[in-house]
C-alpha cells in the first residue's frame, strides 16, 4: 500500500479518482460524463469509503448514479469482493453503483417500487396486494457500508396513482402526492446485525416502550416498521410551545425494561472520542492543538468513571423521539440499546441540540431556550460534570459529519461545533 496514503482518503478526495471512476464505469458498460464527491467516511489509516454522484452515459440513453469506492490499508476483504474490484497503481480498490452496496443486500430489492411492492405483497404487511404503481420510495439516509433508510408510502385502494418518474440520482424517488396513504419505513441493514436489531424491537415494545412496530423482516436483512404518530421533535424544537418536558424524557429513558442491560454493550461516544478527533483533525489540521486538549480533558475527566449498567438507548437525539399535544408518543432508531450511563443518552440530546446547522435567529433562539430548560433538569438526574463531558464528546464526533457529507461551508461548520464542544469541556473545567 502506498506509505503517504495508507487509507485512500487522498486518493478519494482528490481529483485523481476521477480515471478510477472512468474505468469502473467502463467496465459496466458506460461512459462517465461527469462526477462530483458526495460523501465521506474516513477511518485514518484504516480505510475510506467515498460516494459520487455522477452522470453517466449507457446504450439506452444518459443517466444521473451515485458511485461508491472503498480502500483500505490492508487491501479488500471479503465483503469487497461483492463489488467490483480494480488497481489503482499498487492499491486495490472495491467500486460499486447503487443500489448495489456490497455489505448492504438488501438495498437492491428496497431501492425499486417494483420489488417493495413484492415485499410488501409476499409478507401480507398491509392485509392486501400491492402493486407497484401504489408505491413511492424516498431515500430517508444512506451511509455506504453500514445502513440505508427508506421512507415507503402506499396510496390506499381506489386512489388514481401518480405516474412513476425515475429519480435524478437514487433510483427511489417518486413526485410528493398528496393523498391517504399508508406510511413504513423500511431499514436496509449489515447481516451480521440483523437479528440483533429486530430483537431490541421486540425487547421495547414486550415492555410497552413505544418503538415502531415491527411489519415484516426478509431474510436480506430489510426491516420494515410502522409509522410512529405523532411527528419528530426535531421538528418540534422550533415551535413556540415547549414540545415536550426534560422529565418526559428522562422518564421515557428509564422506562427500558431491565433486560436491555443484558444485551451486547456498545461503547459510548466518549470512549472514541481520540478517533473521532484524529478524523476532524485530518480534516482541519487548524483544530490540532484544541481537538488535543479536549480529548484530554474529557478523557482525563471519565476516565474513573465505571461504564454503568442502565438500560441506555445509545444514540437518543432529537431526531430519535416523536411527540404530540406537548407529550412523547414514541421513540426511533433502537438498533443501539443496551447497557451504558443515563448520561450517555442525556448528554448525546444536548451535543445534538447545541450543534443543528442552518437554524434563522428565531429558531436558535427557542433551541437555546429549550437547552437552558433542560440541562437544570438533567443535572438532577445525573452528574453535571459528567454530562457536560460527554456531550463534549459526542460533538467531537459530530463534527465529522459536515466533511463526510461534503456540506457548503463545512470547515466553518465544523469550527462552530469544537467551539461548542470547548464551551461546555470549559464549564466543567
Amino acid at each position: 500500500m502506498p506509505e503517504e496514503d495508507p487509507d485512500g482518503s487522498r486518493l478519494l478526495t482528490s481529483p485523481e479518482v476521477g480515471e478510477l471512476l472512468g474505468v469502473a464505469v467502463e467496465h459496466a458498460g458506460g461512459s462517465l460524463l461527469g462526477w462530483a464527491l458526495d460523501h465521506v467516511d474516513a477511518n485514518p489509516q484504516q480505510s475510506t469509503t467515498a460516494t459520487y454522484s455522477a452522470t453517466v452515459s449507457w446504450p439506452y440513453g444518459e443517466r444521473d448514479e451515485l458511485l461508491g469506492v472503498s480502500a483500505r490499508a490492508g487491501g479488500p476483504v471479503q465483503s469487497d469482493t461483492r463489488a467490483e474490484i480494480f488497481a489503482d497503481g499498487d492499491r486495490e480498490v472495491a467500486v460499486w453503483i447503487y443500489p448495489n452496496d456490497p455489505d448492504l443486500p438488501g438495498l437492491a430489492r428496497a431501492a425499486y417500487t417494483e420489488r417493495m411492492a413484492e415485499i410488501l405483497t409476499e409478507h401480507d404487511v398491509l392485509g392486501r396486494a400491492v402493486t407497484a404503481a401504489a408505491v413511492q420510495l424516498r431515500m430517508i439516509g444512506y451511509r455506504p457500508r453500514r445502513r440505508a433508510v427508506l421512507k415507503v408510502d402506499v396510496d390506499q385502494p381506489g386512489l388514481a396513482q401518480p405516474p412513476a418518474e425515475p429519480s435524478p440520482q437514487f433510483p427511489t424517488t417518486q413526485p410528493t402526492v398528496a393523498r391517504p396513504q399508508t406510511t413504513l419505513y423500511c431499514k436496509v441493514l449489515r447481516e451480521r446485525v440483523f437479528r440483533d436489531v429486530v430483537r431490541r424491537h421486540e425487547v421495547l415494545l414486550e415492555a410497552g416502550v413505544p418503538a415502531p412496530e415491527v411489519a415484516a423482516t426478509t431474510s436480506d436483512a430489510l426491516l420494515l416498521l410502522r409509522n410512529l404518530p405523532g411527528r419528530p421533535l426535531a421538528q418540534a424544537v422550533f415551535e413556540t410551545d415547549d414540545p415536550c418536558t426534560a422529565e418526559q424524557l428522562i422518564h421515557l429513558l428509564d422506562a427500558m425494561p431491565m433486560s436491555v442491560s443484558q444485551l451486547e454493550r456498545r461503547p459510548p461516544w466518549s470512549d472514541a472520542v481520540q478517533h473521532y478527533a484524529q478524523m476532524v483533525t485530518a480534516a482541519v489540521p487548524s483544530l490540532t492543538d484544541k481537538l488535543g486538549w479536549l480529548t484530554d480533558q474529557i478523557t482525563t475527566g471519565l476516565g474513573p468513571i465505571p461504564p454503568g449498567n442502565e438500560p441506555t438507548h445509545g444514540d437518543f437525539h432529537e431526531g430519535q423521539v416523536h411527540v404530540a399535544d406537548g407529550r412523547i408518543v414514541g421513540v426511533l432508531d433502537v438498533d443501539t440499546v443496551g447497557p451504558g450511563r443515563r448520561a450517555d443518552d442525556l448528554a448525546c440530546l444536548i451535543a445534538h441540540l447545541s450543534t443543528i446547522q442552518r437554524m434563522s435567529p428565531a429558531q436558535e433562539a427557542r433551541v437555546h431556550r429549550l437547552i437552558r430548560n433542560w440541562v437544570p433538569v438533567f443535572d438532577t438526574r445525573v452528574d453535571p460534570t459528567e454530562l457536560r463531558l460527554r456531550a463534549a464528546a459526542v460533538i467531537v464526533s459530530l463534527a465529522t459529519g459536515p466533511f463526510r457529507g461534503q456540506e457548503p461551508d463545512w470547515e466553518w461548520e465544523t469550527l462552530r461545533m469544537i467551539a461548542s464542544a470547548e464551551a461546555l469541556v470549559r464549564q466543567v473545567s
